[in-house]
């Protein structure tokens, strides 16, 4: 075993470091659809949205940030993990849903275009392809 191997052994490991990306990302989506609300045609022209596509986005946000966090808490239990799991995977396909329709409706002239001038949605998009691939399955 190489010195750089002792090293990493000897150093803790953060088994609830999954909160760290969950709290935060369930907070931004929950005050995200918490801001759509009272919902209102007025608002989804301003997107040239439709108002069905609006709607499913504002409870889409909301639950899914609540989604994030009830599966957290789900996850902690050894009975309930699968069904922690599940609420995990399927809010984080939702984020990834979403943050998809936002950053197409910006209507960027390329991808690179999204990479240096979109980070915000990019990193939310991220976050939740991340909790769609790994779910509860997170230290």
């Amino acid at each position: 075993m190489n010195f750089i191997e002792q090293i990493s052994k000897q150093l803790p490991e953060f088994n609830g470091s999954n909160w760290l990306l969950r709290i935060p990302l369930a907070i931004v989506f929950i005050q995200m659809g918490l801001s759509k609300f009272p919902l209102d045609i007025g608002d989804a022209e301003s997107f040239n949205l439709p108002m069905s596509v609006w709607v499913f986005a504002a409870w889409g946000e909301l639950f899914s940030g609540f989604g994030l966090l009830i599966g957290g808490f789900l996850n902690l239990s050894k009975f309930l993990i699968s069904i922690g799991d599940l609420i995990t995977r399927f809010s984080g396909i939702v984020i990834a849903g979403i943050m998809s329709g936002v950053i197409l409706t910006t209507e960027p002239e390329s991808a690179l275009d999204v990479l240096l001038n979109d980070h915000f949605h990019l990193m939310l998009y991220f976050g939740g392809l991340f909790f769609a691939l790994r779910g509860g399955r997170v230290k």
